[in-house]
């Protein structure tokens, strides 16, 4: 039963995505990108599975991520003034890509 509830809270998410690009509706399609419930659901489930000492070393990687978010999304959105969509998305994961392999270099 729950991977049943998980697996509807992800679809609906998905579906709300569609509708809002579908629909135009550029604000909510552009905050579902970055929907902080799905950061409140994997903090749940880290709660429950993980220890103090494990939670605390992924919310540092969670830093790490969001920084990598930021850096994604506003590539997309930089690149798309110069190529098209989909290639920005395709720079913006190389770019992504190029910042957490940095990043494992640094922090070794």
């Amino acid at each position: 039963m729950d991977y049943l509830i998980k697996f509807v809270l992800g679809g609906s998410i998905v579906v709300l995505a569609t509708y809002f690009s579908k629909t135009k509706n550029i604000f909510l399609s552009g905050i579902i990108t970055t929907l902080p419930i799905i950061t409140l659901l994997n903090m749940m489930l880290q709660i429950k599975y993980m220890n103090t000492q494990e939670f605390h070393l992924a919310q540092r990687s969670g830093i790490l991520g969001a920084f990598g978010l930021v850096l994604f999304v506003a590539s997309c959105y930089v690149l798309t003034t110069w190529v098209r969509p989909v290639y920005a998305i395709l720079f913006g994961i190389l770019i992504l890509f190029l910042y957490f392999w940095m990043y494992k270099q640094v922090a070794g």
